[in-house]
Formats: structure tokens, sequence, C-alpha cells
């Protein structure tokens, strides 16, 4: 086990369909503004390669074997139901922790395959997240603690 520093950074495949959608956007938002928080994103939606649908299942096995965790937004299933399921698949081949995300700004559920496949669901919660992938990543517990703050009258 080893921790994240810049020269160490936590490699994450973020599951997309070769598009950079909204809850793809904001996972890096929420990476970027942490403090002290390597990654190196495997991912390459925007470089979607020539050719059929076999030349792109090479592409994103590709992509999520240089990976340490994979991410997926979880609104993401339902609208590309067959490329999304064979990421997870492709995932859980390569023996990759999967950290999902649950549906952004909804009170949709979770698809039981997305839970199955998932290693730990978090909340759209910048620090859950980025907790959630040191720990599924590198094992790394964090040890921060909420403070509470109130007044006694």
């Amino acid at each position: 086990m080893s921790s994240v520093t810049q020269k160490n950074p936590i490699r994450l495949f973020v599951c997309h369909v070769w598009q950079k959608d909204d809850d793809y956007l904001r996972i890096f938002e929420y990476l970027e503004s942490v403090d002290n928080f390597f990654y190196l994103n495997t991912s390459t939606p925007d470089r979607r390669p020539p050719g059929d649908r076999e030349v792109l299942r090479e592409d994103l096995r590709r992509q999520i074997k240089e990976a340490e965790v994979v991410v997926l937004p979880a609104q993401i299933y339902r609208k590309h139901l067959d490329w999304i399921e064979f990421q997870l698949h492709c995932a859980k081949a390569f023996d990759k922790p999967v950290v999902v995300l649950e549906p952004f700004g909804t009170h949709e559920t979770l698809a039981p395959a997305v839970l199955e496949m998932g290693d730990e669901v978090v909340p759209w919660d910048q620090r859950q997240l980025v907790d959630a992938i040191k720990r599924q990543a590198r094992h790394e517990e964090t040890t921060r603690f909420d403070v509470i703050e109130f007044k006694l009258d």
C-alpha cells in the first residue's frame, strides 16, 4: 500500500461512452478542488477510435486495465446499459474496484446490477468520493473527523 502523492497519483477510470457529459465533468470538478489529492485519469472519452464495436471494446479494456479504480456515475447506466455493463464486467475481470456515485439530483434507485458490481456506493459529496477512491484504490483509511460546533446556554 502506497500513499497518494504527486509522484504516485491514483490512476482512475471514469465510465463513459466517448463523450463528456455533465456527471463526467462534475466528477473532475470535485476531484480538482481537493487539496493534496493526486490522480491520473486513464479514461479518454474525447478520443473515440475509428472502427467497429470490437475496436471500441478493446479501447475501453486498455483504459480500464491502466486504472487502479473505476468510478461509475450511476445515471449513465440506464442511458447506455450495454456499454456500461461491458465496462463493469471488464473492471471485475481486471480485479478493479468500482466506486458508484448515486444518481445526481434525483431519487432514482440504483439498478441491481450496479449494486452487485459496485464495491462502494457514495453520494455526490466531494469528501466521500475522494475517501472512497482512496479506500478502494490504495486501501487507505482517512483519519478525518467531523467537527460539530454548538453553544451551551
